[in-house]
């Protein structure tokens, strides 16, 4: 099945995942139900596990693309998560970490996990983020100073959250919304060919009655059509284009 799709141009994700210890001191149940409201999130009661799903964009193909996976067990929990070959590995692991800690804040008081391996995973992620952004970007750095120590100061309060599960829900929100801030300004560090062909595919589409001939745009722009294929799964995980029928 992977070498069809590959010959058919489809690039499946990377999968990831991150294991902790953990201890049930509710129910499955009450877990379940109050997760069960959340948005965009599939919870599914097991015998022996909760799980929690949310997927967050499909290929051209339906199938899920970009989407993490979250088994809460009595005495573990697992993530499983997936990861595009034209995303920042480093970013997606910090990304998930943070919908984690949002996840495990809700139910902090029936349910909890080693927090020194979980903070020992933020805290590598943080680091990832933070050492490989290129030196060559030193002006970008000064612009976003500001940023830069708020960041740090993050990294501060997660190595506070060892010593005090009290501070988890404070912190966990914080790193949220940080994250988002990071994640805005990392994408003008992005390249320009991959946001020109966007326009250029949007342009075709917009042109052809919503509609792209993947051989036919190959040919005029000389584009190779599995590029193609990955422009359009990007484009639609981002919500610039939509699979109708």
């Amino acid at each position: 099945m992977a070498e069809e799709a590959q010959r058919a141009g489809f690039v499946d994700p990377d999968i990831e995942e991150i294991r902790l210890g953990a201890k049930l001191s509710g129910s499955f149940d009450d877990i379940a139900k109050r997760l069960s409201s959340l948005e965009l999130l599939y919870v599914k009661r097991n015998p022996d596990n909760i799980i929690i799903l949310r997927i967050e964009s499909r290929d051209i193909q339906k199938r899920p693309f970009l989407f993490f996976l979250i088994t809460l067990s009595g005495d573990s929990a697992l993530v499983q998560y997936s990861i595009a070959h034209d995303t920042g590995v480093k970013m997606r692991r910090l990304y998930i970490i943070k919908n984690l800690l949002n996840v495990l804040s809700l139910i902090s008081d029936i349910y909890t996990v080693d927090n020194a391996a979980l903070f020992q995973h933020a805290d590598s992620a943080i680091d990832d983020v933070v050492n490989t952004i290129p030196q060559s970007y030193s002006a970008l750095y000064n612009t976003y100073d500001s940023l830069y120590n708020e960041y740090k100061e993050l990294r501060r309060l997660n190595v506070e959250l060892t010593a005090s599960n009290k501070n988890l829900i404070v912190q966990g929100m914080q790193l949220s919304n940080e994250n988002r801030k990071l994640e805005q300004k990392l994408k003008e560090l992005q390249t320009y060919s991959d946001e020109a062909l966007m326009v250029r595919v949007q342009d075709w589409i917009e042109a052809h009655d919503s509609t792209i001939d993947i051989d036919e745009f190959s040919k005029i722009t000389g584009v190779t059509p599995p590029r193609i294929e990955q422009i359009l799964n990007t484009m639609i995980s981002r919500g610039y284009i939509e699979i109708k029928g």
